[in-house]
């Protein structure tokens, strides 16, 4: 395994990294004891990072079970910030909040520090000044390495970074975002400002959701339970991209899981790509792939079919920015709209 460097942390981890909310036993495997094989088997390949989050169900808790006797190896992640139970207050980016979810997430995970403790959305009811203070605390008491965001605009990755540089407070060193094949959006302007500001970023979705797999076919019955949630996963646009990208890898002589995993770590401002294993035979099948480099001719050729920065179709599940979504904040008042 060939160690990168996170952003300016000096923390080295691998560039497939594991994602945990598949160990959720609500929504992934429902044998913790399996998930903890499946995690020792990703640590004995040369994975050293994982990802969490405290609304991953119970994610948290069996990763903890894990890393028992090999907590000090592991790059341990977790996020904070969306809702955990029905109390308004449990949720958001308040120093209160801030100040019990990382105590919930250090007894669950077993640990006296997070190395890496991220911010899942910013909120827009709490001042970024009071998150990062609250932030910078837990550094200085020495329960949280390093701090990072995720879903964050590139305009939100600069205002962060200036606010901190102002205040002389903790910046975040990190950022997590989704990217794939068929969702590049974030070559235009987020991946660029990461690199701006040096920050190390984390990708999720590297097979498109499971669109990546082969087993979105077009013409073919999707199998993919998640389909009867998610739109993206049945969207023609999508699937019309999987049919060119299926015999390029069969050219390449790869499964086409391995190409999409290989074309998002091919990125110089990626820094680790999430895989979601959920069962031993997921992350066998994905850890064959670890080796894989995609030549320039390959990258070529996908950029062909998805040209760099395009999104074939929004994800369900990524951040909309607010004025996206609230017409007053893209539409002046009726009698405002003229030049006359």
């Amino acid at each position: 395994m060939q160690y990168r460097t996170l952003g300016g942390t000096g923390i080295k981890v691998s560039p497939y990294a594991l994602g945990a909310l598949m160990f959720a036993t609500s929504v992934g495997n429902s044998d913790p004891e399996d998930s903890i094989q499946v995690i020792h088997k990703a640590l004995d390949s040369g994975i050293n990072l994982i990802d969490t989050s405290d609304v991953y169900g119970d994610s948290e808790e069996v990763v903890g079970r894990a890393l028992k006797g090999r907590r000090d190896t592991v790059v341990l992640a977790t996020k904070f910030g969306r809702p955990t139970g029905t109390d308004p207050n449990q949720q958001g980016t308040s120093r209160r909040w801030i100040m019990t979810a990382v105590e919930n997430s250090l007894r669950r995970l077993q640990t006296d520090h997070i190395d890496l403790y991220q911010v899942h959305k910013l909120d827009p009811d709490t001042d970024i000044e009071e998150t990062l203070s609250a932030l910078t605390d837990l550094i200085r008491t020495g329960k949280v390495r390093a701090i990072g965001s995720s879903n964050t605009s590139a305009i939100d990755i600069v205002d962060t970074q200036w606010l901190s540089q102002r205040h002389g407070l903790a910046r975040f060193r990190t950022e997590q975002l989704p990217y794939s094949i068929l969702n590049r959006g974030i070559e235009n302007d987020v991946l660029p400002a990461a690199q701006r500001y040096g920050l190390g970023t984390l990708v999720w979705g590297p097979l498109g959701q499971g669109m990546l797999t082969g087993r979105v076919r077009k013409g073919q019955q999707n199998d993919l339970s998640r389909a009867r949630y998610f739109k993206h996963l049945s969207d023609e646009r999508r699937i019309d991209i999987v049919e060119q990208l299926i015999p390029l890898a069969d050219e390449a002589g790869l499964p086409l899981t391995h190409l999409a995993m290989a074309f998002t770590i091919a990125h110089p401002g990626v820094t680790s790509t999430l895989l979601g294993a959920r069962t031993m035979e997921h992350l066998d099948d994905l850890l064959r792939g670890i080796g894989v480099a995609l030549t320039d001719d390959i990258l070529d050729r996908i950029d062909e079919i998805v040209p760099p920065g395009t999104d074939i179709a929004r994800l369900d599940q990524a951040y909309v920015p607010p004025p996206v979504l609230d017409p007053a904040l893209r539409r002046r008042p009726a009698g405002e709209r003229s030049a006359a």
